[in-house]
């Protein structure tokens, strides 16, 4: 007889933690050490449920590689104990932090869960407790005692996905995030849909290990129309930063201004890591496709491809982290690592 799933439940805040005081109306944190008899369908799941809490919980907006870390620190310390992990989380950040596990977790083998919520898990219209119930059993799923998740996933709203693939596309709504380059990986309806092709395999029988060190000394230069050269300037010459993403027009394409072009070409041989990655929430960067972006290519900016900006970020700070030599650093960016491009 198949053992029941071991689930770890990590709360590090955000919204789907608040419960409304009946009293006066202001929200506080969930004491998750109640969470069955605040939530008894939980019983109904094939499973066990373990909670851990941050001490104290963190807005999302204030998440960080500190916190990551740490979360990364204890699913590697209680990774043999348990089969899955589900952490909650607040949504505006929810697709940096899941792409940044991705990376932090080498050989993972077994489900990391992202899950939140638009409103508190006290609201009479939450979406919090489907977000959570069916989060805790994707984690759950097994096939004969072998999980069936064995990656960074963030569940929202009915559907699974890649969480190095995910952006939070709305604010209100309850569907607040997509995957526009890459397929959902399961969705929740009457049944649970699994699309097993699109599913990440990592290599058997390898042990998990923990890469917490992010160099954060990096940059983001969303390009506009009429953006100026002294801003530019000052950003890639700067020596304060060691990478640099270029958000671009279209399929990758940016200003052929000579000072521009100029500028660039200084920066990366100065050591500046530049990447590529387009403005558009969906598609990807194809150097050399238009005049545009042809001479971006040949001074030696890095495709992002079809990788989204939250992704690139987590990316950037863990191989500048991991002092990749700079010679493969271009090549080790253009691969995919954890499923996070095509």
């Amino acid at each position: 007889m198949t053992k029941q799933p071991h689930i770890l439940l990590i709360y590090t805040g955000g919204t789907i933690g608040m419960v409304k005081d009946v009293e006066s109306g202001a929200l506080k944190a969930f004491d998750f050490n109640s969470l069955l008899v605040k939530i008894p369908e939980l019983r109904l799941l094939d499973c066990t449920i373990d909670t851990i809490s941050f001490e104290e919980p963190i807005d999302s907006s204030n998440m960080n590689p500190k916190y990551w870390g740490d979360i990364a620190t204890i699913i590697g310390k209680n990774y043999l104990e348990y089969d899955g992990f589900v952490v909650l989380h607040g949504s505006d950040t929810m697709s940096y932090s899941a792409s940044a596990l991705s990376f932090m977790l080498e050989n993972l083998a077994k489900p990391v869960i992202f899950t939140g919520s638009q409103l508190p898990i006290g609201d009479l219209r939450t979406d919090a407790k489907e977000n959570l119930i069916t989060s805790i059993q994707m984690a759950s799923l097994n096939i004969e005692g072998v999980p069936v998740i064995r990656e960074v996933g963030l569940y929202f709203e009915y559907k699974l996905y890649r969480g190095n693939r995910t952006t939070k596309l709305n604010a209100e709504h309850f569907e607040a995030f997509e995957s526009l380059n890459y397929p959902n990986l399961a969705e929740s309806g009457v049944h649970l849909k699994v699309n097993f092709e699109q599913l990440w395999k990592p290599i058997p029988n390898k042990k998990l290990i923990l890469r917490t060190a992010m160099d954060t000394n990096i940059g983001v230069l969303k390009l506009f129309p009429g953006i100026s050269r002294p801003i530019c300037e000052a950003i890639l010459t700067s020596k304060l930063i060691k990478g640099l993403i270029i958000e671009t027009y279209g399929s990758g394409n940016a200003t052929s201004e000579a000072w521009f072009i100029k500028l660039l070409k200084g920066a990366i041989s100065n050591g500046l890591h530049i990447i590529n990655v387009t403005q558009c929430a969906g598609g990807s960067v194809n150097m050399g496709q238009y005049e545009t972006s042809s001479q971006l290519k040949l001074i030696g900016v890095i495709s992002g491809k079809d990788i989204t900006i939250e992704a690139a970020i987590a990316k950037l700070m863990y191989l500048l982290g991991e002092n990749v030599a700079r010679n493969k650093f271009k090549t080790i960016f253009e691969t995919s690592l954890r499923g996070e491009m095509s």
